[in-house]
């Protein structure tokens, strides 16, 4: 049964390809054996470099369900998650994640993100885009106001 939801993946990626809509990467979402949202690479359709297919998936899986989580679901990629979209996978709490590419084979067609987990790992005042803290104090003030809340939803 995996292997249809993984081919299902494959399929929307080739899809992508051929029509010119975006990258070649796509994602389903399934919930009790069944697609509940798929997703497509579209960053450069929609100019937005947060729109692949994993996020695009977990976005709609999230409306679908009604849930900023995916408790039950497993997520099928054709490519192992960069680190933005790990990042979101763990956020979302899937039971499981499958993919099929790695990302060393992703890196030989020029989608290398090999960077970004290098630029993890560097202090801050080294990473290539300067970053500056600023206005911390006020910012802080803004945790107690969310932990006294009684409107917050924890996550």
């Amino acid at each position: 049964m995996q292997d249809r939801f993984m081919a299902r993946a494959i399929e929307l990626a080739t899809e992508n390809v051929r029509t010119g809509r975006g990258g070649p990467f796509a994602a389903v979402v399934v919930k009790d054996g069944r697609i509940i949202a798929e997703g497509a690479n579209r960053v450069t359709s929609s100019n937005d470099p947060t729109a692949h297919a994993e996020i695009v998936a977990i976005r709609e899986a999230c409306r679908a369900l009604g849930n900023f989580q995916l408790a039950g679901c497993d997520v099928y990629t054709t490519c192992e998650p960069c680190p933005m979209c790990l990042g979101a996978i763990y956020w979302a709490r899937p039971a499981r994640v499958f993919y099929a590419a790695t990302a060393a084979d992703a890196a030989r067609f020029g989608f290398d993100d090999s960077f970004i987990s290098r630029e993890l790992q560097r202090p801050i005042a080294e990473r290539e885009i300067p970053m500056k803290q600023m206005m911390r104090e006020e910012a802080l003030r803004i945790f107690p106001l969310w932990s006294e809340s009684p409107n917050k939803i924890e996550y």
